[in-house]
């Protein structure tokens, strides 16, 4: 019983701490687990350092290995001109180029609105600590921008120049081509061109209307009189903030990627990568490299089969690029050569990425539950296809699981039953044998033996079914189709927290009721303890997003009623062997 009061204190005492932790984040104070800056310390970083929008190419693999070699001259931020900014839009995307190395600068993503809850007590507790809704809550939310203390571009060009001459890079002032975009049919052109020492590149982004695949094309021209061998490198740069409505509460990985088939999916953290810890694979040909954050991801996409290096690294001004570099080939004087790539920004539509390159979906990372979560994901697709609404589509499939597992959660509720039979006799003992421990334990271990109970049998048929319930939140929680998807009346985003605190309160209340009809701890510190837990992991739950709350209140509705039933079966069974 000690043990057990330690273990039950120290879970109390690291639910506090957890608390007091997400508070802090949530005022935008750093993290006491974090290694990484906090918004506020990273929003001081001078934005002259930001302002680059660059990694140096002079850094960058070059020659036809991709090994080191000659370095492109990379102008210093005075002697850049200031870009023209050109905008594209289509049925899915508002997005910003910049002549200034025909740069993809910001991306607005028509479909997906700027979170931000205008109604309900959310609203008002945070405008009492200070908040103010930003200008352009309700409106598309970008994935892209440019701006200081909150970059994230996507840039290419080309390195390996012999010593004094260079190639356009990123950091090359470029020319639109012709007067704009121009349409054809279902899709958007637009062209850019630079010359730089003897080399001319145009790079033309093809559009779909409905699409986030963007296809990009590198025309690259040999003007000169010598056979040149470039390399060309796909970009992304950003900085380590964490996306807007990010809560403490929950985590996901927001940073770089990379994908390879002998490696696979691989995440890298900003802090690995800062330290010089960051581990990945550097060469291949295959795969892709990009940037993942909570329900959206970017990522190039280079051509397949040809060798490639990606790099991950740090920037001045808290910034961060991952990129990939592969060898152009020789281009004789007055040739050309072509490189095509894909490059997604968009949201982690699953279907869509896998069509895209082989892997991209992995970017929704279900961790260990994956073989899992997986399949529950396209059966919750299915589900959906059939009732059109996400909200019931949660409750169905919990309600489909707990009808799965019902016949080990019944095994577990008899377990909890016949010990809340048997607590009047526990107390009894306790009071018979006081702080004799060890005569204690052997009488309630001899009435165990009695009545044909297993201690553990409330808890044996639970254990199994976590890593089902575990993948269903992290299906729930990682699946962009949430976002934005009402449920009923005062729901109108599940991916965000009920803005009534309705559901969290609702849960509150099934947690106590589930904790009335479990059995009494004989310790009456753990009884408290257990009175106070609705408390703490209810008081959590008013900052998680309303699918998951919504999740957890059906399942516990669920488990009460299969509870009661259960146990009023054993009430009868007990009186029909009474009167028997």
């Amino acid at each position: 019983m000690d043990i057990r009061r330690t273990i039950l204190w120290m879970i109390f005492s690291f639910s506090l701490l957890l608390l007091w932790n997400n508070w802090q984040v949530y005022r935008g104070q750093p993290s006491l687990f974090s290694l990484t800056p906090s918004a506020t310390e990273t929003a001081k970083a001078p934005a002259s350092a930001a302002a680059d929008h660059t990694a140096n190419p002079a850094s960058i693999p070059t020659g036809s290995q991709a090994q080191p070699a000659a370095q492109a001259k990379v102008p210093t931020p005075e002697a850049i001109p200031q870009g023209e900014q050109v905008h594209v839009k289509t049925g899915v995307y508002d997005l910003t180029f910049d002549t200034m190395g025909a740069q993809l600068v910001r991306a607005e993503l028509l479909a997906y609105k700027n979170q931000e809850a205008t109604t309900g007590i959310l609203p008002w507790a945070k405008s009492l600590l200070g908040h103010k809704p930003p200008k352009d809550a309700g409106g598309p939310m970008y994935l892209l921008d440019d701006q200081p203390g909150d970059m994230y571009v996507a840039q290419t060009g080309l390195v390996g120049a012999p010593q004094g001459s260079s190639y356009p890079t990123h950091l090359t002032p470029f020319t639109l081509v012709g007067t704009g975009p121009v349409v054809k049919g279902d899709t958007t052109e637009i062209s850019f061109e630079a010359t730089s020492g003897n080399v001319r590149v145009v790079k033309t982004f093809t559009l779909s209307k409905n699409s986030y695949d963007i296809h990009v094309r590198n025309d690259i021209y040999n003007l000169g009189t010598e056979p040149i061998d470039p390399s060309l490198y796909l970009q992304l740069t950003r900085d380590s903030h964490e996306p807007p409505n990010t809560t403490g509460y929950y985590t996901t990985f927001t940073g770089p990627a990379v994908y390879s088939s002998e490696d696979k999916f691989q995440k890298i953290k900003f802090e690995d990568i800062t330290k010089g810890k960051a581990s990945y694979i550097h060469k291949a040909d295959n795969g892709w490299a990009g940037m993942v954050q909570h329900y959206f991801a970017s990522a190039w996409v280079p051509q397949q089969g040809v060798v490639r290096t990606n790099q991950a690294l740090a920037l001045p001004g808290n910034l961060f690029a991952i990129r990939t570099i592969q060898s152009v080939g020789s281009i004789a004087p007055g040739a050309h050569k072509t490189v095509d790539a894909q490059l997604w920004t968009g949201p982690q539509d699953q279907s869509a990425m896998r069509a895209v390159a082989p892997g991209l979906d992995l970017v929704v990372d279900y961790g260990w539950v994956t073989i899992i979560a997986k399949p529950m994901f396209k059966f919750m697709i299915w589900l959906h296809s059939l009732v059109g609404n996400w909200g019931w589509t949660i409750v169905l499939l919990t309600l489909i699981i707990k009808l799965i597992f019902y016949p080990l959660s019944a095994a577990s509720y008899r377990s909890m039953a016949k010990m809340k039979l048997v607590a009047p006799r526990m107390k009894h003992l306790k009071e018979k044998f006081g702080d004799d421990k060890a005569k204690l334990n052997a009488a309630m271990m001899e009435m165990y033996r009695n009545e044909k109970i297993n201690p553990l049998g409330g808890c044996l048929p639970m254990v199994v079914q976590v890593p089902v319930f575990i993948a269903l939140y992290w299906v729930l929680l990682g699946s962009v189709e949430m976002r934005g998807a009402p449920w009923i009346l005062w729901i109108h985003d599940l991916s965000v927290s009920d803005p009534w605190f309705i559901l969290p309160a609702f849960m509150m209340l099934t947690m106590f009721l589930q904790i009335k009809l479990n059995p009494t701890p004989p310790d009456p510190t753990q009884a408290k303890i257990m009175m106070i837990m609705p408390l703490v992991f209810g008081g959590m739950m008013f900052l998680f997003p309303a699918g998951l709350v919504l999740y957890w209140c059906v399942n516990n509705t669920v488990s009460i009623i299969q509870q009661r039933v259960i146990m009023r079966r054993l009430d009868h069974e007990k009186k029909a062997l009474a009167s028997s």
